[in-house]
């Protein structure tokens, strides 16, 4: 769902380039493989490696892409996305953790997440006037902005466990369930004029419990519901796709924000 990100932008109180990707459907391809390798990526390195070390490898790798992102001065898809994959790996870790290691039940850590990601907006709101991802040129904004990210990705994986597991949903039909929740923001955004921002951010969170479902779907055993193609191939497969999609993106600049201004 496209935004105007040239009218926004002239409207900025002084002119700055901005750091996150415009709307378009690569963007969306790349959101829902980079959330369905977070998740292949998260329990492979969980259940075949150091789960402890894996889990503190992964939050330093994302310290480093967070570090890239944010002292970067504009857009660099190699950043972002670097950022994004690693959130996505991380916050699996995270919401994996409340669980397994807390012992948190997924409807209550769902809950507890959701309740996170809207004191963020809230805050974020509050202090900058708008949600828009196409205002994101200051640093504080950018904060808000990974803060939510991190937020939703945490949620994401929680509900998409929660509706497998604690409500035995299965992983195939969570992804359906999703898919569908996913297409009534889009849905209501292009026939019923739904705020864009609104429906931006309801289908950013959505997409995350898609991937994942798809994801356990495709590398759990055969005997929980899964297809059992294994967590080790499917994060291979998902990260050549995504891959080949970020040279892609890269090489034409194709979700570029700052890309007439700086040709």
């Amino acid at each position: 769902m496209p935004q105007n990100a040239s009218a926004e932008y002239a409207a900025n109180d002084y002119q700055s380039l901005l750091k996150v990707p415009k709307i378009t459907l690569y963007f969306w391809i790349a959101k829902l493989v980079s959330t369905a390798l977070g998740e292949a990526t998260s329990d492979y390195l969980v259940f075949h490696t150091n789960p402890y070390a894996a889990v503190l490898g992964c939050g330093l790798l994302f310290s480093v892409a967070l570090v890239l992102q944010v002292l970067s001065d504009r857009y660099v898809a190699q950043y972002y996305w670097f950022a994004v994959i690693m959130v996505s790996i991380f916050g699996t870790q995270i919401a994996d953790v409340t669980h397994v290691v807390l012992g948190v039940p997924y409807l209550l850590s769902t809950a507890l997440f959701f309740v996170t990601l809207i004191g963020i907006l809230i805050l974020w709101k509050r202090s900058e006037g708008t949600l828009s991802i196409h205002s994101v040129h200051t640093r504080r904004r950018e904060i808000f902005y990974w803060s939510t990210i991190v937020a939703t990705f945490a949620l994401g994986t929680a509900a998409g466990d929660m509706t497998a597991s604690s409500l035995q949903l299965g992983y195939l039909q969570s992804g359906v369930l999703f898919t569908i929740l996913f297409s009534v923001p889009v849905i209501a955004y292009l026939m019923f004029d739904l705020n864009e921002i609104a429906a931006f951010w309801i289908a950013y969170i959505l997409t995350r419990p898609i991937g994942a479902s798809f994801a356990d779907w495709t590398d759990k055993p055969i005997q929980v519901g899964g297809l059992g193609l294994g967590t080790g191939p499917v994060s291979a497969f998902l990260g050549c796709a995504m891959l080949l999609l970020l040279a892609l993106i890269v090489k034409t600049r194709i979700d570029d924000p700052n890309r007439e201004l700086t040709n």
